[in-house]
């Protein structure tokens, strides 16, 4: 489920009104936030609300405060039962020990520096960018995505390499623009994202929708899958080969999702 997830929607810690709507949401996955969502002094109360939630077998991947705070390890000792954890500010291999399951959230420059060591580490699923944090760390507008664009890339090639599963790409925060969280989407996939974290809602199908490819994208697949080429040939005067192959599967796959 985290590996093949596109959409990873954020609910905070201490609305355990909202957990059931967020999961009635649609989103692939709901992240239980104990960090940005939560204020200090409600940090207890939060473990507790998702504790409980956890604990009646529900599936929640759980986003605990980083490591070095002072609630990082009572988090990872009550979210034992989640999907998976989410661990902010991912900056060292040995940050990461704290379930079977991780999502490393690489949102610093030392973090991204480090994405390579942090993908290889056992029981990481795949890297999750954090855009915004990671703007304010190098001192950078969030929204320029030349700005962003090594980072990204690092954490895409850094996952392939490592053989995780494809990034989750961060938040948009313009909460009602459906046509920016659609644009931004369509950038993560053109450089291989595979999923995004969501902040509303409404944001959940608008993510679906642009992770699908176009219907031009899936004539083209199928057309050179269906050519049954088993070395290198040529299909509509380009040549296909392995590699071209396994594009097309690839875009297929995506449609069934």
């Amino acid at each position: 489920m985290i590996a093949d997830a596109r959409s990873f929607l954020f609910v905070p810690g201490d609305r355990p009104d909202r957990f059931a709507k967020a999961q009635a949401a649609g989103a692939d996955v709901v992240v239980l936030d104990l960090e940005d969502a939560v204020a200090p002094p409600a940090k207890e109360a939060a473990r507790d609300h998702v504790a409980a939630w956890l604990a009646d077998g529900r599936a929640a991947v759980v986003r605990v405060n980083a490591a070095g705070t002072p609630w990082h390890a009572n988090d990872v000792a009550a979210v034992g039962a989640a999907t998976a954890v989410m661990v902010p500010k991912a900056e060292r291999p040995e940050d990461l020990d704290v379930h079977p399951s991780v999502l490393p959230l690489i949102e610093t420059a030392r973090g991204v520096a480090s994405a390579a060591r942090l993908c290889a580490v056992a029981g990481v699923v795949r890297p999750v960018f954090g855009g915004i944090d990671f703007a304010a760390d190098i001192g950078v507008d969030p929204l320029s995505r030349t700005a962003l664009l090594h980072a990204r890339s690092t954490l895409v090639l850094a996952a392939a390499a490592a053989g995780c599963a494809p990034p989750v790409d961060g938040v948009t925060t313009a909460l009602s623009d459906v046509d920016a969280v659609r644009d931004d989407t369509r950038h993560a996939v053109e450089l291989g994202f595979a999923g995004k974290l969501c902040v509303h809602p409404r944001q959940v199908p608008v993510v679906h929708e642009a992770f699908r490819p176009s219907a031009e994208e899936v004539a083209w697949a199928e057309s050179v899958l269906a050519a049954g080429v088993a070395g290198v040939d040529v299909v509509g005067g380009q040549m296909v080969d392995r590699p071209v192959l396994l594009r097309a599967r690839r875009i297929l796959d995506r449609t069934s999702t």
